[in-house]
């Protein structure tokens, strides 16, 4: 769970709550496509009306109770969120609250008409997620014949719409040889950056890594490495990737250049099943949801849950394992809380990325610390946290 480089949490100045800044609206459960990493792993429905999707009016109703909290922008995401039978609705109503409007989309609904009302606000942010140079590759990973013109046309759809996207690349076995070459086609197709993800160990991600179809620990810091001091230097666009800042050069993390720091303390998801919940996990984690939009007060449940409170009260310092030794910890936060807690059912759990580097003797010693006193744990309903 990332904000795009530059957002960081924000007081209200009432009792030193920090503002809820950003809503993630996970909008359907369904996806039309069936991609091998993904973290949701919504059901395939390549119509859009098989499962649910997120009501309108419940959209409507978390934004006005965010607005008093601080809120700034929206991210709609999916499963597929162009598969919503009211996308544009939902854009208008992003308008009209004068919010930032982030989408991440596969693009095979990306028409003109969609991306003309996406260009209406003004302060945007559009991926495009492609895995791959070449039908064969990218189709392996996404699963659906045709996806990969689809999502390069969105990418130009887009741009003529004024809109110059993300192209977004998640890197596994398959397709880590086209990491240069992606590069060099999203400038061809004039995106704005490309980011590289990394294959997450949860829902279908958790198979890959199972398979060994994901990167080996030093070949994901070889190619961190070789994106950071490489390629982002020669590309005529931004050349980003997403992994923990301890591997991340210092130059790059102080111009703001990276796939993002954890927004735990400023940002709530909005399952399609109109639940709060800490992000998307709680499609994966029932114990990341916190309540029913339109039922439960979202002033209450920001202010009040209890394991909001134990992050905010434990993040940094009760961070685990490595993490709990890294000198990045303050603003890394150990990259995501919610996979951390999908590995190991503890909010404070090390990531997995370093994790590994460590064990292999590859985590940078320079951004290590004396390891510190470990506090026994306790329980939070039904998530773990430190005394």
């Amino acid at each position: 769970m990332s904000v795009p480089s530059g957002m960081k949490p924000q007081e209200t100045g009432q009792e030193g709550m920090p503002a809820l800044r950003t809503l993630y609206f996970y909008l359907t459960e369904g996806c039309n496509l069936a991609c091998r990493h993904c973290w949701m792993g919504p059901r395939f429905d390549p119509t859009g009306d098989h499962y649910p999707t997120l009501p309108v009016e419940l959209f409507e109703t978390a934004i006005r109770e965010a607005k008093p909290l601080g809120l700034s922008c929206v991210k709609l995401t999916g499963g597929e969120p162009l598969l919503h039978p009211h996308f544009t609705q939902l854009l208008e109503i992003v308008r009209r609250e004068a919010l930032r409007l982030i989408i991440e989309t596969n693009g095979l609904l990306c028409t003109p008409e969609i991306a003309a009302e996406i260009a209406k606000s003004p302060n945007r942010f559009v991926s495009v997620s492609i895995d791959g140079t070449d039908a064969a590759t990218h189709e392996w990973v996404r699963g659906v014949p045709g996806s990969f013109e689809a999502a390069r046309q969105a990418v130009r759809t887009l741009v003529a719409a004024g809109i110059r996207p993300q192209v977004i690349f998640t890197v596994m076995r398959a397709n880590a040889g086209q990491v240069d070459a992606i590069v060099r086609m999203a400038e061809e197709l004039s995106a704005d950056s490309v980011k590289f993800n990394v294959v997450q160990p949860t829902a279908r991600g958790e198979k890959l890594h199972e398979n060994q179809e994901t990167l080996p620990i030093a070949d994901l810091i070889k190619l961190g490495r070789h994106v950071e001091e490489e390629l982002a230097p020669k590309a005529k666009l931004k050349a980003l990737i997403d992994y923990p800042p301890a591997f991340r050069a210092l130059h790059r993390i102080a111009r703001g250049e990276g796939g993002g720091a954890c927004g735990i303390f400023g940002v709530l998801g909005v399952i399609a099943g109109g639940h709060y919940a800490l992000c998307g996990i709680g499609e994966q984690v029932p114990d990341l949801v916190f309540g029913k939009v339109g039922k439960d007060r979202l002033e209450e449940i920001w202010r009040e849950n209890a394991t909001l409170k134990a992050l905010r009260e434990g993040l940094p310092e009760r961070l685990e394992g490595v993490c709990g030794r890294c000198l990045m910890k303050r603003s890394c936060l150990g990259q995501c809380v919610a996979q951390n807690y999908y590995r190991k059912g503890s909010l404070f759990a090390p990531n997995w990325v370093c994790e590994q580097a460590e064990e292999a003797g590859l985590f940078p010693a320079s951004r290590l610390a004396s390891k510190p006193t470990q506090s026994p744990r306790i329980t939070i309903g039904n998530a773990v946290a430190e005394q």
